[in-house]
């Protein structure tokens, strides 16, 4: 059995400050399942949102989020998310991160800020087009600097351990989890009454997302089978332009090109998306995804094309620099020509209900950056929050757990935690049926479950779904563990939740569009698509 203070799932932004933060008051283990650096965190290319310009304000930041969010954010926490920034952009600087500056009028640096879709100013801190990056190797450079914080990579969360689990009837909280060593095959058990899910979203529940291989949806199938409350699981963000290229079907085109003057253009080379929204190619995602969905429909083309070769060369070269590099490894030059894109799942807005602490409903468990809801981003996530929402509630779910569970304290029980049960379980044979049930439910999300949704589609995805969980929890339960079983044991969960919170919602709604149901429901205050299990 591996003890600590703080156990923390995921090492990407948020985890690796929650680390950071956590390393002061006692020991802490983390886990990942693949490297340290297989992360969405360190996927992100646009950046960083906060208030650090004279001429901006936390009142047109908190303003802009609301609007985005279609009536479903939680002001509050909003608030207090955008309001603890700017101490968190002066953490992330401590800890070595190099965001871009330029030479303002007076001679004096300041942060080089561009401007994404959604917002009212400039206000987007980034690193070139790469601010992911930056962040989490300086972050895991400060970790690897910790002597008590031990990293454990190639090993995959399982399940986690509760009271309830336990069969117990005093109050539900988190004891540990069961982790999977995947270079050994062998389940270990990890020990702590504090846990932080930092697993990120599930893009990969999709036949087509921006996000890396491991984005399987992990943290909230994890948190639902221990019985922590889901919400808002129908709002799958869906980036407006990823590239169009067989050879990179997972590169995303940031949202900062178009803040930085790049046009959303037909095969006839003509702007189109004046005619959906009055802000253009700068208008929110879910409209500029929905809009270029409407145009590949409507004239049967595989794309439509992002242009910025008006800009000067020089200027593309010196803030797109990865973009310029990857899109020239496919022969297409973005100084001279337009890039293809197309809309792909990006970012999951719901997740495990919290607080603006990260808090979930079992006591002991946090959930920080996508895999929770705090309820900042609402119906729809106003561009680069994301990163912001991981530093803000990283640094407040370790203190709100050094509050509520001090290190040293003695709990009034001590729990036997059983060992990982492995008796009348075989070796797998066939992994062609994972593979098989893999795909099916990526293609069935997208067919049915995404840009544009209707009654019947929800339905069909839902009823396959069922079938496909039955034969995945047989699979799982008859078969020694492996990460391939347990990605598929997470995809099916996942996306079954994102189906019955769609199915719940009789109105169109942020980034949840239905022909069923096309406009919002003004008959009542928003209401949030809350599941329960127990």
């Amino acid at each position: 059995m591996i003890e600590a203070d703080f156990i923390i799932v995921g090492t990407g932004a948020g985890g690796l400050v929650a680390a950071l933060q956590a390393s002061e008051h006692g020991k802490v283990v983390m886990i990942t399942k693949k490297g340290v650096l297989d992360s969405n965190s360190n996927w992100a290319q646009g950046g960083i949102a906060c208030v650090t310009a004279e001429n901006d304000s936390i009142e047109k930041h908190v303003s802009d989020t609301l609007i985005a969010g279609g009536g479903l954010c939680k002001e509050a926490a909003v608030r207090t998310i955008v309001s603890e920034g700017p101490a968190r952009i002066a953490d992330l600087v401590k800890w070595g991160v190099d965001f871009d500056q330029r030479e303002a009028k007076d001679g004096h640096l300041e942060f080089d800020l561009t401007k994404e879709g959604g917002h009212t100013a400039r206000r987007v801190l980034h690193a070139a087009d790469a601010t992911g990056r930056e962040i989490t190797e300086k972050l895991l450079a400060a970790v690897r600097g910790k002597a008590n914080i031990k990293i454990y990579e190639n090993h995959y969360a399982i399940d986690l351990i509760t009271t309830a689990k336990l069969g117990l009837v005093s109050e539900d909280r988190v004891l540990g989890l069961y982790v999977l060593d995947e270079t050994t095959g062998d389940v270990h058990t990890f020990r702590s009454d504090r846990v932080i899910l930092a697993t990120g979203g599930c893009g990969r529940v999709y036949l087509y997302t921006t996000n890396p291989r491991v984005a399987t949806g992990d943290g909230v199938a994890m948190a639902w089978r221990a019985g922590a409350t889901v919400s808002n699981m129908e709002f799958i963000q869906f980036h407006p332009t990823c590239l169009y290229h067989p050879q990179k079907r997972s590169f995303l085109i940031t949202e900062a090109m178009r803040g930085e003057g790049a046009r959303l253009i037909g095969k006839d080379g003509q702007e189109f998306m004046h005619r959906y929204d009055k802000r253009g190619s700068l208008a929110p995602r879910d409209v500029v995804a929905r809009a270029i969905d409407h145009e590949i429909k409507k004239t049967g083309g595989p794309c439509v094309y992002l242009d910025i070769s008006h800009k000067p060369a020089d200027f593309i070269a010196s803030h797109f620099p990865n973009i310029q590099k990857a899109c020239l490894e496919v022969g297409i030059d973005i100084t001279k020509e337009p890039i293809p894109v197309v809309p792909a799942a990006h970012y999951q807005c719901g997740g495990v209900l919290t607080d603006v602490n990260g808090a979930t409903t079992i006591r002991g468990l946090c959930a920080v950056g996508e895999v929770g809801c705090t309820g900042l981003h609402g119906a729809n996530r106003l561009a680069s929050n994301s990163l912001l929402e991981c530093c803000v509630t990283a640094e407040r779910a370790v203190a709100h757990l050094l509050k509520k569970m001090p290190p040293g304290k003695k709990s009034e029980q001590s729990y036997e935690l059983r060992p990982w049960e492995v008796s009348g379980v075989v070796e797998n044979d066939e992994l062609v049926v994972i593979y098989h049930n893999w795909d099916e439910i990526r293609r069935l999300m997208w067919d049915y479950v995404s840009i544009v949704r209707t009654n019947k589609r929800l339905q069909r995805a839902a009823a396959r779904l069922r079938n496909l969980k039955r034969e995945v929890q047989e699979f799982y339960w008859n078969n020694r563990v492996t990460s391939e079983i347990l990605e598929l044991r997470n995809l099916v969960e996942t996306a079954s939740l994102i189906v019955e919170c769609a199915i719940r919602r009789h109105e169109s709604r942020g980034l949840h569009y239905t022909l069923d149901f096309p406009h919002t429901d003004d008959s009542r205050p928003p209401q949030d698509s809350t599941l329960r299990r127990y």
